[in-house]
C-alpha cells in the first residue's frame, strides 16, 4: 500500500513558535514527498489537536502520520492512541523532536526554523517506511515482591495487600523499620517517630496477605512483567522463631554480652553476639550475630554453650542452616533506603577522633528514651550535659569534592527538630547552627525553623573548616559568611548534619534487576516528571530514598504511588510488552555472543543446539545495543531499521 502521510506541527504555545515559523515549516512539509496534507496548530496535543488528526485520516485515508512537537517522552504515546482510535497501527506514527532538539536550543529564528525543517523531512522519510507492529500480552501473577522493609517497603505492602494481593516483604536486617525506627522525633510535629513506625509493622506483622521474610536477601530475579521468579535467601538467625519469646536470658548469658559495637545504637552502647536490635523491634526474635559468635567463629566457646543453656525456651538452634526460597510475583517494588553519610570521610571534623563530635544520627539515638543513655542528652564519654552545642549542616552534601552535588533535603529540617529537642530537654543550652543555606522543605517548615530561631538557636551563615580540641572544649573555626571574618566557636557538643546515600543493599539490587543509577548513584526513574515510580525495567517500581534523598512524607507519597502503579497490572490479569524489539537473522548470526553482553536486560541467548542468538521478545525493550553490538550484521531493530535511519540521514542533508 502507498505511503500517504499526514504532518502536523505544534507552535506549542511559543514554546515553538518564538523560535521556529511553524507555519513555514507546515508549507515545506506540504511538498515532502508521501505527504498528502500539511498543518500547523497551536498545541497539536490538545483534544481539538487530536480531533484534527482523526478527521484527517478519515478524509484523507492517512495510513501514517508525523508530529513535529515536544519529546517523544512527552507525548508519543498520546498520539499512537490517537491514530489507533482512527484505525492506524500505532506504529506507523513517527514523532520529531523541534522544541527540546530545535527551539529551546536556538536563538536565531532563521537557523531554527530551518533545522525544524530538516527534522521533519528526516521524520516524514522514515514514516514513509514504518512498518505495522503489534502490541502483545502477558498474564500476571496475582502477587508482589517487596524489597526493604523501611516505612517505604511498609506502606507500599500494605497498600497492595490490603487491595487483595499477595505481597513478600524481604528485609535484610533482622527486624522491620529501617531507618526509620532509629529515629527521635519527627519534624515538624515532634511526633514519636518509633511509634509510628511500629505501628505500621504491627499492621504489616499481623496481615494475612503479607509475607515478612526478614533476615533475608534476594538472589536472583529472572523473568520479565508479570512473570518475576525471584530467589531468596534466607540467613539463619540460629534461634527458633516460633519458640523465641524475647526474654533476653540468651544475651545475658552470652560471653560476649556488652562487648560488641550497637548497630542500632549507633555505636554508643554494645550488645552481646545474640541479640535483638531494640526493646521494640519486631519481629519480636533474637538473632546470632555470626561475625562475632565465638562458635560460628572459631567452631568453640564456653560449655554449653552459655546462651542455649541460658534459653528457656531451648530456642537457641545451632544446627540452622541457610536456605534459598523461590517466589513467582507479578511485580516489584524496590525501597532500600538510604545510608548516611560517613562522617569519617570529613577527617577536618574530627569525628572518631574527639567524642564529643557525633552524627545526626548518633544525636537520634542519644535523645530517644530507648537510647543508650535512656533520652538524656549527655557528652558523650562523660555524664555531663553540654553547656553548648554546635550543629554544622551539609556534612556530605552539596559537596563536589565527595561527589555529592545533591542536597539530601532533610538536614535543615532534622536540625532545627534537634536544636529544638536540646532546648526542651537543657533551656539554657546555647545552640548554634552553621549553615550554608536553609532549605525548609517540608510543609510547615518554614514556620518550624522560624520557631527553632525565635527560641534562641543561633544560625550563623558559614562553612566550618575544622574542628579542633583545646583544654576540655572543642572549637569550632569557620567563616561567617555574613560577618565576612573567620570566626572560632567553643563547644561541648558538635553535630554533624549528615546527607543520605544510596545504600549499599540498593547498589546490589540494582545489579540484580539491571535498573540504571543517576549520576548521584541513587537508582534512576523513567521520567523524573512523568513515571517518577517506574523504572526502564516494566513491572519494577521505586519507593523511597532509594530513588534520591526525600523526607517522611515524601517517602510514604511515593510509596503509595509505587503500590497503586503494581496494582495495575496485578488487577487487570494482563500487561503489555515492548512491541519494538530485536529480530536475529540466523541466516547472518555466528552465536559470537557479543549481544548478549551488551543486553542490559538479559533478554538475549545462545539457543542450545542451533548456535544462534535467540531474543525473549518480553524482555526485551528495544534499546538497539545488541544491534550495534552484533559485527554480523544479524540483528535489526524494529521501528528503527538500518533502511529507515538511512532514509532519515538522506532526507536531512540532501
Amino acid at each position: 500500500m502507498a505511503s500517504r502521510i499526514g504532518v502536523y506541527i505544534c507552535h506549542c504555545g511559543i514554546n515553538i513558535a518564538a523560535t521556529v515559523d511553524s507555519k513555514a515549516v507546515a508549507e515545506y512539509a506540504a511538498t515532502l514527498p508521501h505527504v498528502v496534507i500539511a498543518r500547523d496548530y497551536m498545541y497539536m496535543c490538545s483534544d481539538p489537536g487530536q480531533e484534527m488528526i482523526k478527521q484527517d485520516i478519515r478524509d484523507y485515508g492517512l495510513n501514517r502520520v508525523v508530529v513535529a512537537s515536544c519529546s517523544p517522552r512527552m507525548h508519543e504515546t498520546t498520539f499512537r492512541t490517537v491514530v489507533q482510535e482512527a484505525g492506524v497501527n500505532p506504529y506507523q506514527f513517527e514523532m520529531a523532536n523541534i522544541r527540546e532538539q530545535c527551539s529551546w536550543v536556538h536563538t536565531d529564528r532563521v537557523t531554527a526554523t530551518e533545522k525544524a525543517k530538516e527534522l521533519v523531512a528526516g521524520a516524514v522519510a522514515k514514516a514513509a517506511l514504518l512498518e505495522p507492529l503489534e502490541e502483545r500480552q502477558v498474564d500476571v501473577t496475582p502477587a508482589a515482591l517487596v524489597i526493604g522493609g523501611g516505612v517505604a517497603g511498609l506502606e507500599a505492602a500494605l497498600d497492595i495487600a490490603n487491595a487483595g494481593y499477595t505481597v513478600y516483604l524481604v528485609e535484610s536486617r533482622p527486624s522491620l523499620g529501617g531507618r526509620m525506627a532509629q529515629l527521635n522525633k519527627t519534624f515538624p510535629r515532634l511526633e514519636d517517630a518509633g511509634a509510628l513506625v511500629i505501628s505500621e509493622i504491627e499492621q504489616v506483622m499481623a496481615h494475612p496477605r503479607i509475607k515478612v521474610l526478614a533476615y533475608s536477601e534476594v538472589a536472583s530475579v529472572e523473568g520479565y512483567i508479570g512473570n518475576f521468579q525471584v530467589t531468596v535467601r534466607r540467613k539463619p538467625r540460629f534461634v527458633d522463631a516460633a519458640k523465641c519469646t524475647a526474654c533476653g536470658e540468651c544475651a545475658q548469658a552470652c560471653v560476649l554480652a556488652g562487648q560488641i559495637p550497637d548497630e542500632f545504637q549507633m555505636g554508643l552502647a554494645r550488645r552481646a553476639a545474640i541479640y535483638r536490635p531494640s526493646p521494640r523491634s519486631l519481629p519480636a526474635t533474637f538473632t546470632v550475630d555470626p561475625a562475632h559468635c565465638l562458635l560460628l567463629r572459631n567452631g568453640q566457646c564456653e560449655e554449653g554453650p552459655p546462651c542455649a543453656l541460658a534459653c528457656p525456651e531451648a530456642a537457641v538452634d545451632f544446627g540452622q542452616r541457610e536456605e534459598e526460597v523461590t517466589l513467582q510475583v507479578g511485580a516489584i517494588v524496590v525501597a532500600t533506603g538510604y545510608d548516611p553519610f560517613d562522617a569519617r570521610r570529613k577527617p577536618e571534623f574530627g569525628y572518631g577522633r574527639y567524642p564529643g563530635v557525633i552524627t545526626a544520627l548518633e544525636f537520634e539515638r542519644m535523645a530517644a528514651p530507648d537510647g543508650p543513655t535512656g533520652g538524656r542528652i549527655i557528652i558523650p564519654g562523660t555524664d555531663r550535659k553540654p553547656e553548648h552545642v554546635v550543629f554544622i549542616h551539609c556534612v556530605g552534601s552539596r559537596d563536589k569534592q565527595l561527589g555529592n552535588a545533591y542536597c539530601s533535603r532533610v538536614c535543615c529540617m532534622y536540625t532545627a527538630k534537634q536544636a529544638n529537642v536540646v532546648l526542651d530537654q537543657l533551656p539554657e543550652t546555647q545552640v548554634t547552627v552553621f549553615y550554608m543555606d536553609v532549605r525548609a522543605f517540608t510543609k510547615g517548615g518554614e514556620e518550624f525553623y522560624d520557631r527553632a530561631r525565635a527560641r534562641g538557636v543561633r544560625y550563623r551563615r558559614g562553612n566550618p573548616s575544622e574542628i579542633y580540641r583545646r583544654g576540655d572544649k572543642l572549637v569550632v573555626r569557620a567563616e561567617d559568611t555574613l560577618l565576612r571574618r573567620a570566626v572560632e566557636v567553643e563547644a561541648d557538643l558538635v553535630v554533624l548534619a549528615v546527607g543520605l546515600e544510596p545504600s549499599v543493599a540498593g547498589t546490589e539490587v540494582a545489579r540484580l534487576l539491571k535498573l540504571s543509577r543517576t549520576a548521584d548513584r541513587f537508582l534512576a526513574e523513567a521520567h523524573p516528571k512523568l513515571r517518577p515510580v517506574d523504572t526502564t525495567s516494566d513491572g519494577i517500581f521505586l519507593a523511597g530514598t532509594c530513588q534520591g534523598p526525600k523526607d517522611i512524607p515524601d517517602t510514604v507519597a511515593q510509596a503509595k504511588a509505587a503500590a497503586s502503579s503494581v496494582l495495575i497490572p496485578l488487577s487487570l490479569g494482563k500487561a503489555k510488552v515492548e512491541a519494538i524489539t530485536s529480530k536475529i537473522l540466523r541466516e547472518l548470526c555466528v552465536g559470537c555472543g557479543l549481544c548478549k553482553e551488551a543486553c542490559a536486560y538479559g533478554a538475549l541467548n545462545l539457543h542450545p543446539w542451533r548456535g544462534v542468538m535467540v531474543i525473549n521478545e518480553v524482555l526485551c525493550k528495544g534499546c538497539g545495543a545488541c544491534s550495534v553490538a552484533c559485527p554480523s550484521k544479524a540483528i535489526t531493530l524494529g521501528h528503527f531499521t538500518q533502511k529507515q535511519t538511512l532514509a532519515m540521514l538522506d532526507a536531512m542533508l540532501s
